[in-house]
């Protein structure tokens, strides 16, 4: 097997770009970050539809955001010629946990806290938990000074 040659301005081949949140994560396009969130290893944060995370934000190791899908193209035999693109936006203070899958389109309201291993396909409003595939709310948030309850939803 040989190593394609490396392309200027790329990474190494098989190798991740760099980024000044952690060495083991990839980061694509140009999102925008606040001050102070933390991004942890091997995730995937694509900001090639356009993302912004908000300030103090956790992304947990593994998990992934994603602005494309080229489903439409794939499915029909790239007689759909475009990968689709639409932005995700992440409020302030959002937690989302290990291996959890945030899809385009999507907006994360500020205080919000992500499951590991959801799958996030819609809006989450601001102080919720969502948890499950697809990402349902399961609690709400409660924060009083450094007193963080998270408050059981109630059965529709």
């Amino acid at each position: 097997m040989t190593t394609p040659p490396a392309v200027a301005g790329s990474p190494p081949p098989g190798g991740l770009p760099a980024n000044p949140y952690n060495a083991h994560a990839w980061i694509v396009g140009e999102p925008v970050i606040g001050a102070g969130t933390w991004i942890g290893a091997f995730t995937v944060i694509d900001g090639s539809g356009g993302l912004t995370i908000g300030a103090g934000c956790d992304i947990s190791s593994g998990a992934q955001i994603y602005t494309h899908s080229s489903v439409r193209r794939c499915v029909s035999g790239r007689a759909y010629p475009q990968v689709d693109r639409a932005p995700v936006t992440i409020g302030d203070r959002v937690f989302i946990g290990a291996n959890a899958t945030v899809l385009m389109g999507v907006t994360i309201g500020d205080g919000a806290v992500v499951g590991a291993g959801a799958v996030v396909t819609r809006d989450v409003p601001a102080g919720t938990v969502v948890a499950g595939v697809p990402a349902r709310v399961v609690s709400t948030v409660e924060v009083d000074g450094g007193a963080v309850r998270f408050v059981a939803a109630q059965d529709s």
